[in-house]
Order: structure tokens, then sequence, then C-alpha cells
């Protein structure tokens, strides 16, 4: 049995939606033993959220793996690492209800989880998105999670897919880079510079970003920087 013969498995998730809502997917990549992504599998979600995708991506990939061999994922969405980590015992407690009484969230998505972790070994690590030398599994996972999203089709190691492709080239800036805080949420013109964040804050595409993360100017603020070519096109 190949789990027996391996200590850990190292994996990351991640999900995509256009609009969030709009066309999303979800997407895994479990590694090899040099931490080079090995098996890999990603599909569409139609119409969904960027909560949804990112639960479903965690749920595809705990559905995929060995219960038996202790796992690490390394994820980008700080709700679905705060939501399996950190909320869901009081929610559980609560009868699936949040503090305030209402009903959680996906709650079907994050009792399938909580399900699949049971009487597992399952670390989590959360790992900063789009970064220039970022974690290479999350980057994979990251880039299929939009191929899927955008084509809204599976695809996978197991079905023959190419490596997903890299995201879109940033343009060259239209106007020269304002010297901002970097935290400012004005408007204008897409730059080309990347400074890192002071504090968390939302991208136009709806997804969060932590402080600390690279982020770039787009007509709408500040936000991931591969989302700034939509807001210059």
């Amino acid at each position: 049995m190949i789990g027996a013969m391996r200590e850990r498995v190292v994996a990351a998730c991640d999900g995509a939606s256009k609009g969030n809502p709009g066309p999303a997917g979800w997407a895994w990549v479990v590694a090899d033993a040099s931490e080079a992504p090995a098996r890999w599998e990603a599909g569409p979600l139609g119409r969904a959220t960027n909560n949804v995708a990112e639960l479903t991506a965690l749920e595809r990939l705990l559905a995929s793996t060995d219960p038996d061999v202790p796992l690490e994922v390394r994820m980008d969405s700080q709700y679905a690492m705060k939501a399996v980590t950190t909320w869901l015992p009081g929610w559980k407690r609560n009868g699936w209800k949040t503090a305030a009484g209402k009903p959680v969230a996906n709650q079907e998505l994050v009792v399938r989880i909580d399900e699949l972790l049971d009487g597992r070994s399952v670390e989590f690590r959360y790992v900063p998105a789009h970064q220039v030398d970022g974690d290479r599994l999350n980057d994979f996972a990251d880039r299929a999670a939009s191929q899927a999203a955008t084509v809204q089709e599976p695809a996978g190691s197991g079905l023959g897919s190419p490596e997903p492709p890299p995201a879109p080239a940033v343009p060259a800036a239209r106007k020269a880079p304002r010297r901002g805080p970097g935290t400012a949420r004005k408007g204008g013109g897409a730059s080309a510079r990347t400074i890192k964040a002071k504090f968390p804050g939302r991208c136009v595409c709806g997804r969060s970003y932590a402080a600390g993360e690279s982020i770039a100017k787009n007509d709408q603020g500040w936000g991931h920087p591969e989302c700034r070519t939509a807001a210059a096109g």
C-alpha cells in the first residue's frame, strides 16, 4: 500500500469565482517527495461564491487522499481555514448555528468536511496567495481552480490534462506609478507596481488579501496583481 510507505502527504487546494458569485471552480494538488505537483484534479461549480469554491476544494482533497496518512494542507483562503480550524467546533456544539444563532453558511459542505476530518491527522498551513516566490503547490491549485472556473470543464492528472496555464501576464503600466501609502482605496489607473499590503482588505474580484501580501492598484482600488488585468482592460 502506497500510504504505508509515506510518512506525510503535502497538498494544496484552492477555489475561484469569477464575480463572487459567478462562474466558479475548485482544485487540489498532491505533491511528490520533492514537493513538486504530482497528482491533481479540478472541476467546475457553475455559479457559486468564492467561499463555496474554497470549501469544495478542501472537501474534494480530503475525499481523494488516504485518511490513514498524515496530511499537510496549504491554503490561501483564511475563511476556509478558519471555518475548519477555529469556528467549526463551536458551530458543531451549537447545532450548526453561529454565535448569533443563525444557521452556519455553507453548512452541508462544512458538515461533510467535519466528517472527513474525523480521526485524521491533518495540519492546515496558511500561505499568502499570488507571491512572486510563493508556494509552488498553492500557485498550481490557484491556476487550476481559475481555469476550471473560466472554462467550466473538469481537468486533472487522471484525465491526462496538461498543467494549468500561468496567470495572465501583467500589462504595461498606463500611468506613472503613484507613490501612495499602499492601503488607499481611491480610484486611479492600473499600475505595474506591486507593494505589500499594510492591512487586510478585499480585492475587486471578491477575494480578500492579508496584511503583507503583494497587491497592485487597479481602476477600483487595490487588489491581487493579476486582477488588475481585467480592471485595466
